[in-house]
């Protein structure tokens, strides 16, 4: 996560969740997270292993480091994010 993106905050919408979905695609993407027990939010993967994925989680003011079992995400979606330029 570049430190121009650690300040910056994601967007400000929930995407649709996909039918089918997978989280190697959305490294070092801002990447909306469904988990199986109900609770959502943006997350910035930075690494994903077979025990663990670990990046940034944003908890509505900051990003925070932050693990999540893979077992226990449901869908994932990094929609394309629009650039100024």
């Amino acid at each position: 996560m570049t430190i121009r993106q650690f300040l910056q905050a994601p967007p400000p919408y929930v995407p649709p969740k996909p039918a089918v979905s997978y989280v190697i695609d959305c490294i070092n993407n801002y990447t909306y997270v469904w988990l199986r027990n109900g609770e959502q939010f943006w997350y910035y993967p930075t690494s994903v292993e077979s025990f663990g994925i670990s990046g940034f989680r944003w908890n509505g003011y900051t990003w925070l480091y932050y693990g999540i079992d893979p077992r226990l995400v449901e869908a994932v979606s990094c929609p394309p994010i629009p650039t100024l330029f």
